[in-house]
């Protein structure tokens, strides 16, 4: 086996080489057209590990004949990156700065690049694993075109790893090996759409097979050489919001496994278990609602027993509540009901004379109280009055769903139930 990995010696060399990202760099994508043209502005490449993110920027660079200069924002700065930009407008050809995980430098590094950014001094790509609108420079931003990469699918790693058998000359080529497919499909899926892994896994599945004497990468070989994988989940990224995002969908959408799914993901991954709790308390109130008043008690009981117990065992409270809420009926009336009082509330309009306080003295004598009815002293005890100002009298703002226990069969003192709040009649 060569001193330099495999990931490293099978990086691109030629467009032709570069599998996956066709929405960026596919025929007649807006960035290929630029690219033939021969022009090519200052980029913001954001995307996963594994993604392409270098080699696209390498490719790109070669393919308008320009003079590439990497660094790593981890261990450069400010000094590093004036040297770059002194050098480049000195210099015969047009110089394209690469900045890896640009993310890591201060908003005030940042702003060093924008003198030379603005006037062309050189082409800018950045390349991030964070969301950008959150970790760079909205300056910065806008003097660049923002390219989001994916993860690779399967059908791309798989044809990497294929590649990186068959290549003499960079891969595995001259060693004989060849795959099963279940070993091939559990690199695939241990990689998680990083080319990089793909590679790492295949590479120390070849060597477990040459150092057992076998031409065959087998799963047994390929399970043991390459250990389960760290998921990949950055809880101050983007993968923090999306995953809790889709476990809160899954509930929303009544599908417990695949909420099961989400939270083993954010628990496996170090998140939180306090954050997860108090998004099962919303979601009670605002995707289930009055449907199922019992799914509030069953989310509040899950954080308290998070905070009385903790993990591992806690996660056994979290999927009891995250299996009730996701099989409970669903209504959004209490947050549709806050959501159109909110509206009237924002109002100035002072309260009604006979709803103010009337406890202190001296508060008769400005008529407050006059003419408030006890309902407790009334058949029922209910009784028609106005309780908002005149102007948003019969405004309804909770409209029972009939899912569940949320229902119209609920009147106050059996009255009736007034008109909705989207009747223009109601003013």
């Amino acid at each position: 086996m060569a001193d330099v990995p495999l990931a490293a010696r099978m990086r691109p060399r030629t467009p032709a080489e570069f599998v996956g990202q066709t929405h960026l760099v596919g025929p007649g994508r807006a960035l290929t057209k630029l690219v033939e043209k021969g022009a090519l502005p200052s980029l913001i490449l954001w995307g996963p590990a594994g993604s392409g993110k270098t080699t696209l920027a390498h490719l790109l660079a070669d393919a308008v004949g320009a003079h590439l200069m990497q660094l790593s924002a981890v261990n450069s700065g400010v000094a590093d990156a004036r040297k770059v930009m002194d050098r480049a407008r000195g210099g015969l050809f047009k110089t394209v700065l690469f900045v890896d995980e640009v993310h890591r430098w201060s908003k005030a590094q940042q702003d060093v690049l924008l003198p030379a950014v603005e006037e062309g001094t050189v082409t800018l790509i950045g390349a991030t694993t964070e969301n950008p609108y959150f970790s760079l420079n909205t300056p910065l931003l806008s003097r660049c075109l923002l390219m989001r990469l994916e993860p690779l699918s399967p059908d791309d790693l798989a044809a990497l790893i294929r590649r990186a058998l068959d290549d003499a000359e960079r891969g595995l080529g001259g060693h004989g090996l060849a795959i099963d497919d279940d070993a091939l499909e559990h690199l695939v899926t241990i990689a998680g759409g990083d080319a990089r892994m793909a590679l790492m896994g295949l590479e120390a599945a070849a060597l477990a097979a040459e150092a057992a004497g076998e031409p065959q990468i087998t799963l047994e070989l390929a399970a043991d050489a390459v250990q389960r994988k760290a998921i990949v989940y950055d809880r101050q990224g983007d993968a923090h919001y999306d995953v809790i995002s889709a476990f809160i969908k899954s509930i929303r959408g009544s599908d417990p496994d695949a909420a099961l799914f989400w939270l083993v993901r954010m628990i496996e991954a170090g998140e939180d278990p306090r954050f997860i709790a108090r998004r099962l308390i919303v979601h009670a109130s605002e995707d289930i609602g009055l449907a199922d008043p019992m799914a509030l008690l069953q989310a509040v009981a899950a954080a308290q027993a998070v905070e009385h117990v903790g993990l591992p065992e806690a996660r056994l409270n979290l999927a009891q509540a995250t299996i009730y809420l996701a099989r409970a009926a669903k209504s959004n009336t209490v947050y549709t009901a806050i959501s159109a009082a909110l509206e009237d509330a924002a109002s100035a309009d002072p309260v009604p004379a006979h709803l103010r306080d009337a406890s202190y003295p001296g508060a008769k004598k400005l008529g407050h109280g006059k003419g408030y009815v006890y309902p407790h002293d009334e058949p029922g005890h209910w009784t028609e009055q106005d309780y908002r100002p005149v102007r948003y009298r019969g405004n309804r703002y909770y409209e029972p769903s009939e899912m569940g226990e949320d229902t119209k069969d609920w009147t106050p003192g059996g009255g009736p139930a007034g008109p909705s709040r989207r009747d223009p009649s109601t003013g």
